[in-house]
């Protein structure tokens, strides 16, 4: 019997082959990485994710970061400005979520985050829609630059001699120019976080848009509320729950070891004319309140105070502070301050020769004011701003003052600047307010509604005085209704707050920028026109 042999024969040419065996080495390589990944738990390479290198490099998705983006490309039209943020959306402002979103009357407004300003006009939280960015994946090849945003990541590690950084998926990107701005976390009790689940289930700390979602979902499905904190946010959520409690039958309630609202900012006596307008709002105040223990018993939680009193509720809302978010001081050796917190930089926000901190996160030095840490929107954008300019080599120093505002619903505002600190020696001068001299009818007038966006390229010269003489610098209890209220260190004014007064922000800077020691600051009053009907 004859075998026949049918194996099958090519015939190629020299050239045909080469191109074959490259084509198996091609597949033979990408297999091998493919399989490389699959196994360390990776779905593709990083490469086709996300670039390896950027020019420059943004921690954080907040608005120092956005506002350091938009100064980077202003300066530089052609950059290619990568964001990376954990959070699961591109940058937005944080105010409305502790102002204007609790006052809509859309019911989808946790879907939309669409609010309507003091002044009537709606916008977005976001500070722009997502057609103003690109993807991550066409940063590299992008012609004409532009930034991009690598949302739910978070940096675990960074590289600053190897100028790179690691995400939690061990992605690895390096860059040129890089920006901390990573914000902070909300601080918690110790007395809550030792509780337990069951009272950590039902307890808030408020920072980000899950948070606003959630507290609204919360406090239509409950009967009480308890925000611990009487600062400014603590403050703001208890105006604004206040409101609500009359629609839904929601009892509100908030306590803090102060006498009374914002104690740590305003001097006492406006501290307690604030807590009485918090109370009118529908809220509970419980005052000289410190928290010995909380309990969760029959499904109600129960918060024992040091001095006996005891409250029941279904949920707490924790406002007491923001701590500075600086993870990557350890692995970066940068350096933490130990007085203010926060990453220490130079007057330039420089941390180092191409690392640069901004927002929450920069313990920085002023100018006038000496070193400081500053927790504001006005501030993320101001230091933002400045630190995406001196990363296109504009080397500025800090010297222009941020601002920041709280509202206490449309009708009760205040804009403030330098160091406001209740222990300072204080100084404020009053008049009667009109309906003019509210928050409402100034964003109405400016047609602005975040005061910081407009206000911060303002610029004071020769500010006019009133000719209408001052009143004595304390009028009666009930006649707060606007004034000015300077703080003092050696006789020199270094903080200033507008208490329903608005617009005015650029003679306040000034006046803090010239340093000068003043005789009578009922004189100095008259440059804010508080008496002009």
């Amino acid at each position: 019997m004859r075998i026949q042999d049918h194996t099958l024969t090519l015939s190629l040419s020299p050239a045909s082959a080469f191109c074959l065996s490259l084509s198996l080495l091609f597949i033979f390589i990408f297999f091998q990485i493919f399989l490389l990944h699959f196994l360390s738990g990776d779905s593709l390479p990083a490469s086709l994710q996300f670039p390896s290198h950027t020019p420059y490099l943004l921690i954080g998705g907040g608005t120092a970061s956005f506002a350091a983006a938009r100064s980077i490309r202003a300066r530089d039209p052609g950059a290619k400005v990568l964001i990376v943020t954990d959070e699961p959306v591109p940058p937005y402002m944080r105010p409305p979520l502790s102002k204007e979103l609790w006052f809509s009357d859309d019911p989808s407004v946790t879907e939309t985050l669409r609010f309507k300003q003091w002044n009537g006009k709606e916008r977005s939280i976001y500070f722009q829609p997502p057609s103003f960015y690109i993807s991550a994946e066409e940063l590299d090849g992008a012609e004409n630059g532009g930034v991009a945003v690598l949302t739910s990541k978070t940096v675990v590690h960074m590289d600053v001699r190897g100028n790179k950084i690691k995400l939690d998926d061990n992605t690895e990107i390096s860059y040129d120019k890089c920006l901390i701005a990573t914000g902070g976390v909300p601080r918690s009790l110790q007395v809550i976080e030792r509780a337990g689940e069951e009272v950590m289930k039902r307890t808030t700390l408020f920072r980000k848009v899950s948070d606003f979602k959630s507290l609204d979902k919360v406090s239509r499905n409950i009967k009480s509320i308890t925000i611990i904190g009487g600062g400014f946010l603590g403050s703001e959520l208890a105006c604004a729950l206040g409101r609500r409690s009359t629609e839904c039958d929601l009892e509100v309630i908030q306590m803090f070891p102060e006498k009374g609202n914002m104690g740590k900012v305003l001097p006492e006596y406006l501290s307690n004319w604030t807590t009485e307008k918090v109370k009118k709002e529908g809220v509970k105040v419980i005052s000289e309140a410190l928290v010995k223990s909380v309990v969760c018993k029959d499904e109600k939680l129960e918060i024992q105070l040091k001095d006996g009193r005891l409250v029941k509720t279904d949920h707490i809302v924790a406002a007491v502070g923001l701590e500075p978010n600086v993870d990557l001081a350890k692995s970066a050796g940068l350096e933490v301050d130990s007085d203010f917190g926060g990453f220490r930089v130079n007057a330039e926000l420089q941390a180092r020769s191409n690392i640069w901190v901004a927002g929450d996160a920069a313990c920085f030095y002023d100018i006038r004011l000496g070193r400081r840490r500053v927790e504001h929107h006005d501030h993320a954008v101001v230091s933002g701003r400045l630190a995406g300019e001196n990363m296109t080599g504009a080397n500025k120093p800090y010297w222009h003052q941020s601002m920041f505002w709280s509202d206490l619903g449309p009708d009760v505002g205040y804009e403030a600047i330098g160091i406001v600190d209740s222990s300072l020696p204080t100084v404020g001068v009053f008049a009667k307010a009109t309906s003019k001299d509210t928050p409402k009818a100034a964003t109405e007038k400016s047609g602005t509604g975040i005061r910081s966006e407009s206000e911060t390229e303002d610029t004071a010269v020769s500010p006019v005085a009133s000719p209408t003489p001052a009143p004595p610098a304390v009028l009666q209890k009930d006649e707060y209704g606007k004034g000015v209220i300077f703080y003092l260190r050696d006789k020199v004014v270094v903080g200033i707050i507008l208490w329903n007064v608005f617009n005015r922000m650029p003679v306040a800077r000034k006046i803090i920028k010239d340093g000068e020691q003043h005789v009578d600051l009922n004189e100095v009053a008259k440059l804010f026109n508080i008496h002009d009907d």
